[in-house]
């Protein structure tokens, strides 16, 4: 019997993408998720960043590829809005260098379209509690990918907002760029796991950042010297 006294949160999703098979498909494979539901469904951009104002959805699905109002605009203007949604980027492509500019205008992260029902599902609830939708390894291969340097102006700006912080929050976010995980990053500069918490969460703070890709983003286009 359901406990009605504590009910499960539901979390509200936002399907984007042009072909209507691969919404139907997505809205199908969530529906087996009981804290799941999907609010609405657009078919490009623009009608994405509508339905997000009129639904208010926790997470949005977001195709890159659509007609009109592509996913990275769109993706760009809700994660600019107050309470912004979590976006999860999908994609056919695990080293689209178009992932970057999501990644930086605030996607939790991003998934590829065959991904398996029960990662996409644990995706969502991730995202939802503003974890990023990436693991350590993903996030070392994506940024790997970029083999053209940033440009000068771009590097120099990275430095410069770095150098906002502490010694020993610098260190932490160059791990983080690493992809280390917190527990990895306290045993090598032999700190409490709750000390790398609020090292993490001060860099985001003081960077104005969402999470940490973002970081590991930031880093890598600081281009910093061994």
């Amino acid at each position: 019997m359901a406990d009605v006294t504590n009910p499960v949160p539901t979390i509200d999703v936002l399907v984007a993408d042009d072909d209507p098979v691969v919404r139907f498909g997505l809205n199908i494979m969530l529906r087996g998720a009981p804290d799941l539901r999907v609010v609405a469904e657009a078919s490009d951009g623009a009608e994405a960043v509508e339905l997000a104002g009129r639904h208010h959805p926790a997470v949005v699905l977001m195709d890159i590829r659509m007609p009109g109002t592509d996913g990275l605009t769109a993706t760009e203007l809700l994660r600019s809005r107050p309470s912004a949604p979590q976006v999860i980027v999908l994609t056919t492509f695990d080293a689209d260098a178009h992932i970057l500019r999501a990644l930086r205008a605030g996607a939790a992260g991003f998934l590829l379209k065959d991904t398996p029902p029960d990662e996409l599902v644990v995706a969502i609830r991730q995202a939802a509690q503003g974890r990023p939708v990436l693991s350590p390894e993903v996030t070392r291969r994506l940024i790997a990918k970029v083999a053209e340097p940033e440009q000068d102006s771009r590097r120099d700006v990275a430095r410069r907002r770095l150098d906002q912080l502490a010694d020993r929050e610098r260190a932490v976010a160059v791990e983080i760029a690493t992809g280390r995980s917190n527990a990895e990053i306290a045993a090598r500069h032999h700190l409490g796991l709750t000390t790398v918490k609020t090292h993490v969460s001060a860099i985001l703070t003081k960077l104005d950042l969402n999470n940490r890709v973002q970081i590991a983003l930031l880093v890598h286009d600081a281009d910093l010297p061994d």
